[in-house]
């Protein structure tokens, strides 16, 4: 459980704030009273939840890009953070194919330029970077990966992910391993979805823009295994991590933030419960291909946050997926999305009382 007594008044750096995932971050901390000093390239889309939710409205941020380290050095200067989450990142498997330099540029650069900044300023207290589970070296067998298990990747995202890890560990050890600096964490999660994902070549906004414009989904492996789940879950457990990590060194290393096994289904039984709860029209179809290799299997072990932190998941999949079509129906809809938005993070997390 979030306590808005930490997060009231607590400065905040966070990378990625126009993506999905970083959008909902940003809703969460201001809710909780923080404050937001928000860092990312410009959104990509016209209807992502940055920019329907009028989270610029919300937040004082900048455009600018992880890996151009005089800029983020200046922007984090100016926003003297007592916690920084870096989010920001090329976030896709199948484009990490067509874009390898731009991937790895950004995803293990940006994470150096990103800890490089922090260290330089004494305000930081903590420091969570936010990788993927898809960071672990996976050969396919199915069993759910500790925080322990070895990094590996054959793609170049899964790759650059393994590897920003390996960073955030050679940071902790060389930089912030002495009295009074940043506690320096990871996390990893993945296959998330809700409202406000524009992201192409993933499987739910893929749905739902197929949906949208009254065309059939196209599915690449239906048979896939991945922990699904709402993004409001992992964001909710980043956090708890960050309040228990500002006062305790034992918090420090990697942790996973997934779905309980209920949640770790195919692709194609994600498909057929989306398709139920948007109706009319809604039909997908085999896309035959050919496609670069993607993992048949992935589950992870998230025993360690269950047990150290006390976090578990508020939504299983049904109820997840309830709610990202509740958004897109509302966005057909015209509905006013900033109040929708909010009103499903409360739904979610429950009334703050902090904001």
């Amino acid at each position: 459980m979030t306590d808005p007594a930490f997060w009231r008044g607590k400065k905040v750096f966070l990378t990625g704030h126009t993506g999905f995932k970083g959008a909902w971050a940003s809703l969460l901390l201001r809710r909780l009273g923080a404050s937001v000093y928000g860092y990312a390239l410009e959104p990509t889309h016209q209807s992502a939840l940055f920019v329907t939710a009028g989270i610029a409205d919300d937040i004082k941020h900048c455009f600018g890009d992880i890996r151009d380290l005089g800029a983020l050095r200046n922007a984090m200067a100016e926003a003297e953070p007592d916690i920084v989450i870096h989010m920001a990142a090329q976030a896709l498997v199948r484009p990490s194919y067509e874009e390898p330099v731009e991937t790895f540029a950004t995803n293990v650069m940006g994470t150096v330029h990103v800890l490089e900044a922090a260290r330089q300023l004494r305000s930081v207290q903590v420091i969570l970077n936010v990788t993927s589970d898809k960071c672990y070296e996976n050969n396919g067998a199915g069993t759910a990966f500790r925080e322990g298990d070895r990094l590996g990747g054959d793609d170049p995202y899964s790759n650059s992910k393994a590897c920003a890890e390996l960073v955030t560990h050679s940071y902790r050890h060389s930089f912030f391993n002495r009295a009074g600096a940043a506690r320096v964490v990871s996390a990893r999660a993945g296959n998330v979805f809700g409202g406000g994902d524009f992201a192409r070549d993933r499987l739910v906004p893929d749905a739902m823009q197929a949906f949208l414009e009254g065309r059939a989904l196209r599915i690449r492996n239906p048979n896939s295994v991945r922990p699904w789940q709402h993004a409001l879950d992992p964001v909710l457990g980043y956090l708890t991590l960050v309040e228990r990590l500002a006062g305790d060194d034992r918090f420090v290393g990697g942790w996973n933030f997934g779905p309980d096994s209920a949640s770790e289904v195919p692709v194609g039984t994600v498909v057929e419960h989306l398709i139920a709860l948007w109706g009319e029209g809604a039909r997908w179809t085999a896309d035959a291909g050919p496609h670069p290799h993607e993992a048949a299997y992935l589950r992870l072990d998230c025993a360690k946050a269950r047990r150290e932190l006390g976090w578990t998941p508020r939504l299983d999949l049904a109820q997840g997926l309830r709610l990202t079509v509740d958004w897109y129906k509302a966005l057909r809809d015209g509905r006013d999305l900033r109040k929708f938005s909010l009103d499903q993070l409360d739904q979610v997390v429950g009334a703050v009382q902090a904001a």
